[in-house]
């Protein structure tokens, strides 16, 4: 067993996500005819995102709550790595995965780092190995550690508590990842942000996840694989959410699908696909007058300004920075509009009509600037994925006339 009580691993040498491999999973209960799942055999690969979804009481919350045993699978196995954990101690395995569920579910008489350290200290780690973990977290889910950790939950909003829920549940570095409608207690806005936020940590963590929702576009959007399911978890389509959308399986799927299809297809575009530009930066604690300049000679108005990590802070108008002592001491705006490279172009775009920029910041990994995407870019990107899109639809009108008996 190793060593609980060292220092913490940071998250660049975290532990990674593992395959997950139900067999012949059922779960029946007493006094009903039919099993709420039905034989399901799935294998989730190593380091992806899957995504569960079908109508209200087809079993994927089921399906989901056995892989950690707050269900317990009447027939079948289920596999962890190497590891059946069938048979396994169902309270051992719980804090081996970690578990997100609607609201949050914090305690609501815990502080955030007493939330986010409960497994941790169930483990047994030491108090200074735990303080540091939670800082850690915090600052994976942009939450400042000086300014959240000793907060209680109702003196947050429902997407911080949200990200708090979700460094909770990454406390003792699981290798699974169980989220059951995370985001569905949250207003749309806020939804896109925390879906933004979870495609930026897998990128960095590769944890395996399991996600159960109701909302196919929030399964394009985020999911490696999507499995739809009917009633009994049956698995009625299991694929990449490309080869879904351009190959619905039955009328089934295509009534997930819906209309549009091809416009759904944008949104699997991303902003890491587009070139970036370049905004004027300035640093607190730096020049203003060399800010202006730099400002200047790039025909810029405006001033993004970084903190010494260069995550941003806020925008900044060259009158602004005129004032003596304008970088000294810069305050975040928490309204910032900020996306992912992960992040859709169509999410790009939403927060390009709320702000007065024209622009979008783009953050990467712990939140540093990596450029600015402009409205121009997001417009072309588009247009050309359309006229891509209705080539392909005429293209397989023509295959289909072309199938057609005479």
């Amino acid at each position: 067993m190793p060593d609980q009580t060292s220092s913490t691993t940071s998250t660049s040498t975290s532990a990674r996500g593992e395959r997950i491999l139900l067999e012949h999973v059922t779960k029946r209960y007493a006094g009903q005819s039919s099993a709420a799942v039905d034989d399901v055999t799935l294998e989730i690969p190593a380091g992806e995102t899957v995504m569960l979804v079908g109508p209200s009481g087809c079993g994927k919350t089921t399906t989901m709550k056995m892989i950690n045993r707050l269900i317990e699978p009447t027939e079948g196995r289920i596999l962890i790595g190497d590891r059946d954990v069938t048979h396994a101690d169902p309270d051992e395995l719980r804090r081996e995965i970690g578990y997100v569920i609607q609201g949050a579910g914090l305690f609501p008489h815990y502080t955030v780092a007493e939330n986010i350290a409960i497994v941790p200290k169930l483990l047994g780690w030491k108090k200074d190995r735990i303080a540091a973990r939670v800082d850690e977290l915090l600052e994976l889910v942009n939450l400042e550690p000086d300014q959240y950790r000793d907060r209680y939950p109702r003196e947050m909003s429902g997407g911080q508590q949200q990200r708090v829920g979700v460094a909770r549940a990454l406390a003792a570095d699981p290798p699974v990842l169980l989220m059951d409608e995370p985001f569905g207690a949250v207003d749309p806005i806020t939804r896109q942000r925390l879906q933004d936020e979870l495609m930026r940590l897998q990128e960095e963590l590769h944890k395996t996840i399991v996600f159960v929702t109701h909302d196919f576009d929030e399964a394009v959007k985020v999911g490696d694989r999507i499995a739809i399911l009917d009633v009994g978890s049956r698995i009625v389509q299991y694929d990449t959410p490309e080869a879904i959308l351009a190959n619905p399986a039955n009328e089934f799927v295509e009534g997930f699908v819906g209309h549009g299809a091809a416009l759904k297809q944008l949104t699997l575009t991303r902003v890491r696909d587009v070139d970036l530009h370049e905004a004027a930066v300035a640093h607190v604690g730096g020049d203003p007058k060399q800010a202006i300049a730099t400002a200047q000679e790039m025909e810029r108005k405006w001033v993004i300004v970084l903190d010494a990590q260069d995550r941003p802070q806020r925008w900044m108008s060259l009158r602004e920075l005129e004032r003596p002592g304008s970088l000294d001491r810069v305050e975040r705006d928490l309204d910032l509009e900020v996306v992912s490279p992960a992040a859709t172009l169509n999410d790009a775009l939403d927060e390009m009509l709320t702000s007065s920029h024209g622009v979008v910041v783009v953050t990467g990994r712990r939140n540093r600037y990596e450029g600015v995407i402009r409205v121009e870019t997001v417009m072309e990107a588009m247009e050309g994925l359309k006229s891509a899109a209705h080539a392909a639809e005429r293209t397989t009108r023509v295959d289909r006339a072309a199938g057609e008996p005479a």
